[in-house]
């Protein structure tokens, strides 16, 4: 018996332009990307519980906000049960094919897209 693929799963900025190997585009920011048109965007989905509340943003962004700090924080968030659920709903995702990550965040290492990565196997 084979062992299952691990599921391909990318990160890219929203402003880039899609591409034919991104799969399922899900925009995983909570707020709609400045001067980006839906249209231009080509998002699939757009699970607004998988996103960081406003308030753990606003402290992330703050003078206090720290990398290592903000992934404990966010990994809470996720545990929440609707966030629970629509992990569930990208792992399937993942496993029918590829999906990409989009978000609007300058360094998408340093965001809240690197620690849903690692949730989804990616």
């Amino acid at each position: 018996m084979n062992p299952k693929p691990a599921p391909r799963i990318t990160v890219r900025r929203v402003y880039d332009p899609p591409q034919p190997a991104d799969g399922t585009r899900v925009l995983v920011d909570r707020l709609w990307p400045r001067g980006l048109a839906k249209e231009d965007a080509h998002v699939d989905e757009w699970p607004k519980e998988l996103t960081p509340s406003t308030e753990l943003r606003r402290w992330y962004h703050g003078p206090d906000g720290t990398f290592d700090e903000f992934r404990r924080r966010y990994e809470a968030e996720l545990a929440a049960p609707e966030a629970a659920e629509a992990l569930d709903r990208l792992r399937d995702l993942a496993a029918e094919g590829p999906v990409t990550l989009l978000t609007a965040a300058k360094d998408p290492a340093y965001s809240h897209t690197e620690v849903l990565r690692g949730h989804l196997g990616g």
